[in-house]
Order: C-alpha cells, then structure tokens, then sequence
C-alpha cells in the first residue's frame, strides 16, 4: 500500500509542477480514492516542501514569480534541447504558417527563429510570443486559454479551439514521454485537448523531445507515436532507443550533441 501512495503521490506532484495547482475534488476523480486520502498526499507533500496547500488543493512551492521573470521551471537536457532547436530551425522555410507549441525545447527553437519573411507563428507559449513578438517578417498568433505558470503556457478548451480552421504547414510538439505501450504522454489532461487540436491543424508533425524522454512515460496519454510523423531527438540515444524508433517504422532526426560519445553516433 506505502508503495501505491508514493506512486500516486509521485503522479500528484508531477501534475502540479505542470500546471502549477491541483484541486483536491480534482485529484480524488483522477486518482480513484477519496478527497481524505488526497488530503494526505498534499499534506506529505507539504511536509517535503513541494508544495502549499491552500483552500480546496494546493499549488506549487515556488520562491520566485516565474511569469514575471519570464523563466521557465524545466530547464533540465539543455544542451540536448539546443542542439534539437538548431536542427528543428532547419526545417522552416519563409512563408510557412507553424505551430510552436510550449516547452523548454520549442524555446529554443523560438530563439534561433530570425531572419525569416512572411513566416507566420502560432504559438500557446507567452515567452515565446515574446521572443518572437519583436522579429520583423513574423506574423504572431497567441492562443487564448488558461494559463499554467510552470510552462508559461495558455492550455484547456480555449486554447484548442483557437486551432479550428487553422492550418499549418508544420507543428513542433513538446512531451513529457514517449512509451510503446501507451505512446505520447503528458503530466497535465488540459494540455491534451490542445496538443490534439494542433496535430490536426498542420500538414507535418515534428515531435521534439530529447534522448532522456524515449521509454518513458508521464500521466496522461494523448495517443499512438503513429500520430507523428518525425521525431526530432538527440545524439545521446541509446541503440536501444534508436532500434525502437526503426521497429515502430518512426522516422527520426538525430541532432548531433558537441560531446556525443562515439557510440551512439
């Protein structure tokens, strides 16, 4: 049972982190147990110093005001996530309409996007409506939507519906992990509704996701791999990982990382 509750408490957290808050009568449905035992979650949780608690949930424990500063909370595989933008950027042409979708790794993307003419972006991302907001030859589109602090992100049902009539060239999606078994998975339901909405807007999907994300997976499913049509990843994959993505006949980019070593080039 201790072994149950700390993966359930695991499950909690990560939701928490993405969206920046949890409702207790939420996390009971989503969990299967009662409202008293996602009471005792939130208040271990706490303890550990992962979050606060506040009337009817909990949000995250941050020490700074991350929509101020514009920064986002998953800053981890950096080098990994620029090397990705760098062969991502690659693949933009002038007059193409893209989706960026939000992310660490979209970020960089957004960064290295300059110098391009009439290029329209659409994008669910403030800080990447802010890096781009000020590039000449950019057409910016911003969705509405709730907005997540931890990802600097608008997500729900307005934000999905921002897509329909929409269509893209190309959409470069973020996730939290991909598994054989239950294929691209997030820590959030209301970012599914959104990623769904814009694989359906554009012609070409490019998954960007670096090394460290293959074989894993996160809470909730959006679908099958088949949903994308390539996969923009890292040099540091492993054989194994890479012999996953061949079997599953998914076609992938490999972005070579400055220190890759040699076998896994």
């Amino acid at each position: 049972m201790m072994r149950f509750a700390n993966q359930r408490r695991d499950k909690i957290m990560a939701m928490i982190r993405e969206d920046g808050q949890a409702k207790v009568a939420d996390l009971s449905r989503i969990f299967k147990v009662t409202e008293v035992t996602i009471r005792q979650d939130l208040e271990r949780l706490e303890q550990d110093g992962f979050i606060r608690r506040e009337h009817g949930g909990a949000i995250l424990n941050q020490d700074r005001n991350d929509f101020g500063e514009l920064e986002l909370v998953n800053q981890q595989n950096m080098e990994a996530k620029r090397a990705i933008a760098a062969e991502a950027v690659k693949l933009i042409n002038d007059g193409d309409t893209i989706i960026l979708d939000s992310g660490s790794t979209t970020t960089e993307i957004a960064k290295l996007i300059k110098g391009f003419h009439n290029l329209q972006v659409i994008t669910n991302a403030l800080n990447i409506a802010m890096i781009l907001g000020k590039e000449r030859g950019i057409n910016l589109n911003v969705t509405g939507g709730e907005f997540k602090s931890p990802t600097l992100s608008l997500t729900g049902d307005k934000a999905a519906q921002y897509f329909e009539g929409i269509h893209a060239d190309k959409v470069f999606l973020a996730t939290a992990g991909i598994s054989l078994k239950a294929g691209l998975t997030y820590p959030s339901l209301s970012d599914l509704v959104v990623k769904k909405a814009m694989i359906e807007s554009a012609d070409t999907v490019y998954l960007v996701a670096d090394s460290t994300k293959i074989g894993k997976s996160s809470f909730a499913s959006l679908g099958a791999l088949s949903m994308i049509d390539y996969i923009i990843t890292d040099s540091d994959i492993t054989e194994a990982d890479r012999k996953i993505l061949v079997d599953f006949d998914l076609k992938h980019i490999i972005a070579e990382m400055p220190q890759a070593s040699s076998g896994n080039q």
